[in-house]
């Protein structure tokens, strides 16, 4: 094995929940503190873009690995930011975290969610703009944002639509239950689902994997699946920042109820 690199996301970046590392031409990508199931800031998903950014030029890759800290995914944004924000800070995070999300989807070679406990949310849309994702077989996965007053905006629907077809998009959008990993599996939602002791090893061999074929055929082989799909991606992309993310009523007082039950 060669030394692990350390990089530094830009010299702009502030955040210490974003943090690379490249070995053997991947790049592994690990997110959150490991407090609060790794839910992100603003400024956390600002890094994870420039990050990503800085890989997509990086032509010695084969593949990217995003992970969170201390055997946690992602749960997604962190609400505490939220707390008597205003509207347009709230809608502006939102289109931040779509800026980042593309980022990561426009990422020439292969990309892998190593989904760990949770990936609720956001996380579940960062694990969805990943090409593929590997779940533990404990961890629940899901969009339960309808109790929060969020309202989705075309890009979040259509990539849990891509994945699952329209009718489950809309059956979990309308309700705020968390799958477990076998059943996000068996609809589409996941690609593989392994034993939790299992996941290391089964992440090993698939990198393993990656780096023993050519990586001009990975790379041409995402451009190709993405290039037949762009007609059905590429308008929500378009029109994702554009919306407003939030119920301008209920979501104040589901946000301060949600964050006042979670500090009982």
């Amino acid at each position: 094995m060669t030394p692990v690199t350390e990089v530094e996301n830009t010299p702009t970046a502030t955040s210490d929940s974003v943090d690379l590392r490249i070995q053997d031409r991947i790049a592994t990508i690990t997110i959150g503190t490991g407090l609060r199931f790794n839910a992100l800031g603003l400024i956390d998903w600002q890094a994870l873009e420039r990050t990503c950014v800085g890989l997509a030029a990086d032509e010695t890759l084969v593949g990217v690995v995003f992970r969170g800290r201390g055997g946690i995914f992602c749960a997604g944004s962190d609400l505490r930011e939220w707390d008597n924000s205003s509207a347009q800070d709230v809608d502006g995070t939102f289109a931040q975290m779509e800026r980042t999300l593309q980022a990561i989807e426009r990422l020439p070679v292969p990309t892998i969610a190593v989904i760990e406990t949770i990936a609720a949310g956001a996380g579940c849309q960062l694990a969805l703009a990943c090409d593929v994702q590997l779940a533990e077989e404990s961890a629940k996965v899901g969009m339960p944002v309808s109790r929060l007053g969020i309202l989705v905006p075309p890009a979040f629907a259509s990539r849990l639509a891509e994945r699952v077809g329209p009718s489950r998009a809309k059956d979990l959008l309308f309700s705020d239950r968390m799958l477990p990993s076998l059943r996000a599996a068996a609809i589409g939602l996941v690609s593989t689902v392994v034993p939790d002791e299992d996941l290391d090893k089964t992440l090993e061999e698939t990198l393993t994997g990656w780096n023993t074929v050519a990586a001009s055929s990975l790379r041409t082989a995402k451009a190709a699946v993405n290039s037949a799909l762009k007609q059905v991606t590429g308008p929500s992309r378009q029109t994702a920042v554009a919306l407003r993310a939030t119920d301008r009523v209920e979501f104040p007082k589901r946000i301060a109820a949600f964050l006042a039950r979670h500090k009982r």
